[in-house]
């Protein structure tokens, strides 16, 4: 469900509701506002868009689908060539065995029940990414500063839960939905804007919890938590456990289940009953459900010992020769010894300034050579105007960087920061 919005507000540096790498519902825990005026005037009436690079047989979106000369988009090449490659569905790779893992969990205890999709199409409309799972209108998820958009009225899917209506009005009562999902954000380890999530969603008749002599919501909040405590004994052996009420606008009640691993807490996932303005909008008028949603890499990291978010998009074969089909949990070797190099950059900043706007810009010269971006200072003059000092880390995960070749990137960096974002470098 829409647990899987996680976004910013899960992980970056604005409102970190807890570790990173985006795990289920947390993106909704927030409900900052942004301004209206952010949002584009004159939206054009939405066509479905290309359909996914598998319905295509492997044939690629066509980049004048995603990016666009249209005031309104704001997808960079960077994101586009992301598009289609699916680490989800390599049997081989640490996302994929994830995932299949998870797969087996449910095809063990559940006879088979749960339909299974992984190849939906990331680009959906903004009904589908927010008004079908009640984001509501002024949440800063739907701010175009947080979200990926092709034009004014179309996406890149900000979580997997963009696809739950529709799947609920063909008939589907249980399903798992896996795939790429998109967000501009802050630049470190646990971040990156492009990651994975699965949503489960599970629907109840009235003849499931009638007899159980309890109300519909308490039966599916129990059928919850006990589905997934065994889904988190599967993945992570016999661990503590404990469950956290929190909120999002599309479960009540909502959890998030932590777990005690490596001597430390860490939150699995978020989920809830879901609220029965979804299912009334979808044909289940006498129905309960609940849903849940985790972040492939968030958990990917902590099984595999994988340092650094990057690793998972590497071809490098010292990385991708560490792991094998159905072998959850082998321990990553790391391979690079690679220094990182720092570069500051102080600028006064305007009204507009976000640093995810900031981060798109060095990510969109330096891709994947920059491992973080971080305020290291700010102050404010005595005219009201505010400094801000970013420091920089550029490092390869799979070569030394040379002298040149960074301070090349530097001052792409400088030029394009101060053209695009209107910045005063000092």
């Amino acid at each position: 469900m829409a647990l899987s919005l996680v976004h910013s507000t899960l992980f970056s540096k604005t409102s970190q509701l807890f570790l990173h790498t985006k795990t289920g519902f947390s993106h909704f825990s927030s409900s900052i506002p942004f301004s209206s005026s952010a949002l584009p005037s004159n939206p054009k009436t939405w066509r479905r868009p290309v359909i996914s690079v598998l319905e295509l047989g492997g044939v690629k979106i066509a980049r004048d689908d995603v990016v666009r000369d249209d005031p309104t988009n704001n997808v960079p090449d960077t994101i586009f060539s992301k598009l289609g490659l699916q680490l989800h569905r390599r049997d081989q790779h640490p996302l994929g065995i994830l995932k299949n893992t998870i797969y087996d969990y449910f095809d063990t205890n559940y006879s088979n029940k749960f339909d299974k999709f992984d190849e939906l199409c990331p680009i959906v409309s903004v009904k589908q990414n927010f008004d079908d799972v009640l984001v509501p209108a002024d949440h800063v998820s739907r701010s175009y500063n947080d979200t990926y958009y092709v034009d004014s009225q179309t996406v890149l899917r900000c979580h997997t839960s963009a696809h739950q209506a529709e799947l609920l009005r063909k008939g589907h009562t249980h399903f798992l939905v896996t795939g790429d999902v998109y967000r501009r954000d802050s630049i470190d380890s646990t971040h990156y804007p492009v990651f994975h999530q699965m949503e489960g969603f599970r629907v109840f008749s009235p003849d499931e919890w009638e007899a159980s002599g309890v109300d519909g919501t308490s039966f599916a909040a129990e059928d919850l938590k006990k589905c997934l405590e065994g889904l988190a004994t599967h993945l992570f052996g016999a661990v503590e456990m404990r469950w956290v009420d929190t909120y999002f606008p599309f479960t009540n009640p909502s959890f998030e289940l932590e777990i005690y691993f490596q001597e430390k807490w860490l939150e699995v996932l978020g989920c809830g009953v879901t609220e029965q303005e979804i299912l009334k909008r979808n044909g289940k008028l006498n129905n309960v459900a609940w849903a849940f949603g985790l972040g492939l890499e968030r958990l990917a990291m902590v099984l595999f010992d994988i340092p650094d978010i990057r690793l998972f998009w590497s071809n490098d074969e010292r990385f991708t020769s560490q792991f094998s089909k159905g072998q959850l949990g082998i321990k990553f070797k790391p391979f690079s010894k690679y220094p990182p190099c720092y570069k500051d950059m102080s600028f006064w900043i305007n009204e507009s300034f976000t640093e995810n706007n900031l981060c798109e810009v060095v990510r969109g010269i330096a891709g994947d050579l920059v491992e973080e971006v971080s305020l290291i200072d700010n102050f404010s003059n005595k005219k009201g105007m505010t400094s801000h000092c970013y420091r920089i880390a550029y490092r390869s995960m799979e070569r030394s960087l040379t002298d040149e070749e960074i301070n090349d990137l530097q001052m792409s960096v400088r030029e394009q920061v101060q053209s695009k974002l209107n910045v005063v470098l000092r």
